[in-house]
């Protein structure tokens, strides 16, 4: 086991189930960034953390697990404020900062365009 510190930094595997589809668009994207599948499932994920909890900012940086604490008390306070929420109430509550996020970025990032004419957003070669 390597520790670095009190983090355990040694591998371990984790696996998930996902819709085919999403799988292929991941592997596209992977290949666009010269990435394996894993080391993109990595990022992507630790990325999505970051804008869920503004940063990791431990010792062991991207690589860190904080377990969904900064999101767990996120949603109590959402369902202590509002007392029930659906699903899709929820979502929204936890979901509002990253929307924002993602939205400031896409009017700021020269590389990520909208294109209407491809149906999406587009990497733009600058």
């Amino acid at each position: 086991m390597s520790a670095d510190g009190d983090v355990d930094t040694s591998r371990t595997s984790v696996r998930t189930y996902v819709p085919a589809y999403q799988k292929s668009e991941w592997e596209r994207a992977a290949d666009r960034m010269d990435m394996s599948l894993s080391e993109f499932v990595r990022s992507m994920v630790q990325a999505g953390r970051r804008g869920f909890e503004g940063g990791l900012d431990d010792e062991a940086g991207a690589e860190a697990d904080h377990s969904g604490a900064d999101l767990e008390s996120e949603v109590v306070t959402a369902l202590r404020d509002a007392e029930c929420l659906s699903w899709e109430e929820l979502v929204t509550s936890v979901t509002d900062d990253v929307e924002s996020e993602l939205e400031r970025t896409l009017q700021e990032s020269p590389r990520i365009q909208h294109s209407p004419r491809r149906g999406g957003y587009v990497l733009e070669d600058v």
